[in-house]
């Protein structure tokens, strides 16, 4: 232990014997913990609720979407070959997309309906494992006659619809004739029921075969809307949509990944995070300018003392070091005290979820905490380097001290 640290720790615990100033550093020590408590479980969650939030929109839709320019993607098979031998995709299914309206006891509903290849949309999309009530296999065949449809959890509660209720489906553009498109309708059984967790998604999603939304949408047999691609790393989907667009520039289709479809989502999600991050983090400032209160006043009634030690051969680096080492020890306590208070709180959080949100407000029911190493260095780095500041204009005006001054009315 060098000379400057030790006259630190003995400076720091005699703060006992000065009540005044010993409760100025505990304020401070508390100011600096509450900030990094704050900060862990806020940027937590805003983690966590990023993280929730983007992995129920790449559930429910793909990493990357191939659509057609006008009407449809024919011989889609082809299409689908090429992005398959694109390094990084994992899976392609094809789809159909409308929007339509659902008819029952219960009342009337627009819905977004989206066919699907029940053989190969589990490579892409998570729908099977978020059923609450039957399967995606159902889709499969017709019973009694009756195509099916899987729908969502909020839009089965609104309309009081069971597993083998009986639908209506109204397509606008069903079938065409002299005076243009005669509204088609048809007859569904409810054949499943899904949960995501996003009211939007449970409350006008619908799912049918393909070969079912061709039929009420008057689309020919070897039309899609387009082809869904899902990717080994969802990261890299910038990189394989460039890909994708230089083998697929012969078709008349256009590619775009989900970080292009939701930019503005997760760009604001970002910016309100490091505007929680530097709100938060005046808590700790607070704290560091009572670690600036603390040492003004140790400096001005330890003047004899730094006196005497300049006296004896102490240095004017040596002086500012050791108050500075005060201030950053503690800083660095407070620090401490603050990570052993927050993660615990965010972990409590994560675990029981005891905090609900509304779904009809928020797209998650409850509050989603994700700690990251990266951020919790962060938040340390950014609560220690607040303390360091705070203390060099403490310790620059003792280091400037003249001894023959402060000692010549002793």
């Amino acid at each position: 232990m060098n000379f400057e640290f030790f006259v630190a720790l003995r400076y720091i615990f005699a703060l006992r014997k000065q009540s005044f100033i010993a409760v100025i550093s505990l304020f401070a020590v508390c100011g600096v913990a509450l900030g990094v408590a704050a900060l862990i479980v806020v940027i937590g969650v805003m983690n966590g609720f990023t993280k929730d939030l983007r992995d129920k929109i790449l559930g429910v839709n793909a990493h990357v979407v191939v659509s057609a320019f006008t009407g449809g993607i024919r011989d889609y098979e082809k299409v689908a070959d090429i992005c398959r031998s694109v390094p990084g995709v994992t899976g392609v299914t094809p789809f159909v997309y409308s929007e339509v309206m659902l008819s029952a006891s219960g009342g009337v509903k627009g819905v977004v309906l989206r066919g699907i290849d029940t053989r190969s949309s589990d490579k892409v999309l998570s729908l099977s494992k978020d059923m609450v009530a039957g399967g995606v296999n159902d889709l499969d065949g017709e019973k009694d006659g009756l195509p099916g449809i899987i729908i969502g959890a909020e839009m089965a509660k609104r309309l009081g619809l069971v597993r083998g209720a009986m639908v209506n489906l109204l397509s606008p553009t069903g079938t065409q004739s002299a005076v243009g498109f005669t509204p088609k309708v048809r007859v569904f059984r409810v054949a499943g029921i899904f949960r995501t967790g996003m009211f939007e998604y449970d409350a006008t999603l619908g799912y049918v075969t393909v070969d079912a939304a061709r039929n009420l949408l008057g689309f020919k047999n070897d039309v899609v809307t387009g082809l869904e691609v899902r990717l080994a790393d969802v990261y890299k989907a910038g990189a394989v949509s460039d890909i994708l667009r230089a083998h697929l520039h012969e078709y008349p289709v256009y590619v775009r990944n989900w970080q292009e479809m939701n930019a503005n989502l997760f760009a604001a999600l970002e910016l309100e995070k490091t505007a929680m991050f530097i709100i938060l983090a005046m808590i700790v400032l607070v704290g560091s300018f009572s670690i600036v209160t603390m040492l003004v006043m140790l400096v001005m009634q330890k003047t004899k003392d730094i006196a005497v030690l300049m006296s004896l051969g102490a240095d004017e680096s040596s002086i500012r070091r050791i108050f500075m080492y005060q201030g950053s020890f503690i800083g660095a306590v407070g620090t401490a005290l603050g990570y052993g208070i927050g993660i615990p709180v965010a972990l409590l959080l994560k675990k029981y979820q005891f905090i609900k949100l509304p779904s009809d407000v928020y797209p998650v029911d409850y509050l989603p905490v994700r700690l990251e190493a990266l951020d919790l260095t962060l938040i340390g780095v950014a609560a220690l380097a607040l303390c360091f500041l705070s203390t060099l204009y403490p310790a620059r005006k003792a280091a400037a001290l003249n001894p023959s001054d402060a000692l010549r009315y002793e």
